[in-house]
């Protein structure tokens, strides 16, 4: 028997494969398989556990508090910054488990990389940002399709020149109508040109390559965001530590709920737009030219066609 929350928690995990588990999930296992070490638990104990429920609470709360012990004593142990926090246990290396994320396999012999029908789902992800974008931060999106660009840089040069998406935030679009008209007339801005680089997965393997990735494709943007699902614990240090020294802010994308997805590090504004910049993505890429157009039409109108946009519908 384990002697131990932590011994417990791997054991579950190793028994449930690569499947991502809550820790209340593994809680209940735990009660489920194992109720000797619960009941020795609860005779132990100086609080009053003697509720099943108030037991099954408390081991939960131990699994979250042992969490970081629970990594170290077995590397094959991972978690993904959530809400609630997922529990997996996987063998692979981090660089593998992100190539597996965007559909990419090897052979059984390690030949070259084979990409697999997978290799599309990054692509599934931009209609569930863009409505978190338009529902929960104002935020009008719009897709830019790298292959729309001239492609004077190489099979690779686009990938650190474009975004996946980006967007106009009316910031005064709640404002009284005389005010935005002053404002107009005085020529001060009241919008945000925000630029977002989408992954399925960051961990340690690729998150500082994702990251500059993103630093260079949204160096024209008030602010810029490195977005993904599934966002590994361990890599989460790294990402503050480039966020304080570039700027470039972190949102975790809710798949099955997009509206609860979150900003776990806020980008730092930047006061002006890089217009050399946009000047060289407009020349290259229709669909970021349609974007300006887009931009050029709510400075003339002072309105936002939702049918311009990139917009789902609810």
């Amino acid at each position: 028997m384990a002697e131990n929350i932590k011994d417990l928690v791997i054991l579950c995990l190793q028994s449930n494969g690569n499947q991502r588990l809550t820790a209340r999930n593994i809680g209940e296992w735990i009660f489920k398989n194992h109720r000797a070490f619960c009941e020795e638990k609860r005779n132990r104990s100086k609080q009053d556990l003697s509720n099943d429920a108030d037991l099954l609470e408390q081991i939960i709360a131990e699994i979250g508090a042992d969490r970081p012990a629970i990594e170290r004593r077995n590397r094959n142990v991972k978690t993904t910054e959530t809400r609630p926090r997922l529990y997996y246990y996987s063998t692979e290396s981090d660089a593998a488990e992100v190539l597996e994320s965007e559909g990419v396999t090897r052979d059984p012999e390690s030949q070259p990389v084979i990409t697999s029908t997978g290799s599309s789902l990054e692509v599934d992800l931009y209609p569930k940002l863009a409505s978190y974008l338009h529902t929960q931060l104002n935020v009008f999106p719009k897709r830019i399709d790298e292959k729309k660009s001239l492609n004077k840089l190489g099979p690779n040069g686009n990938k650190w020149l474009y975004p996946d998406l980006v967007g106009m935030e009316d910031f005064g679009a709640e404002w009284d109508p005389e005010l935005r008209l002053c404002v107009k007339h005085y020529g001060d801005r009241r919008i945000n040109l925000w630029s977002f680089e989408v992954k399925r997965l960051l961990n340690r393997s690729n998150v500082r390559e994702a990251w500059f990735q993103a630093v260079s494709n949204s160096s024209w943007a008030n602010f810029g965001y490195l977005v993904a699902p599934e966002i590994a614990t361990n890599c989460m240090k790294e990402l503050r530590m480039l966020a304080a020294a570039h700027g470039i802010g972190v949102i975790r994308l809710n798949k099955a709920d997009p509206s609860e997805s979150e900003i776990l590090i806020p980008a730092k504004e930047r006061p002006e737009v890089d217009w050399d910049s946009a000047n060289r993505l407009i020349e290259e890429n229709r669909d970021f030219r349609h974007f300006v157009e887009l931009v050029k039409e709510f400075h003339q109108t002072d309105k936002a066609k939702r049918s311009d946009w990139d917009i789902p519908s609810s």
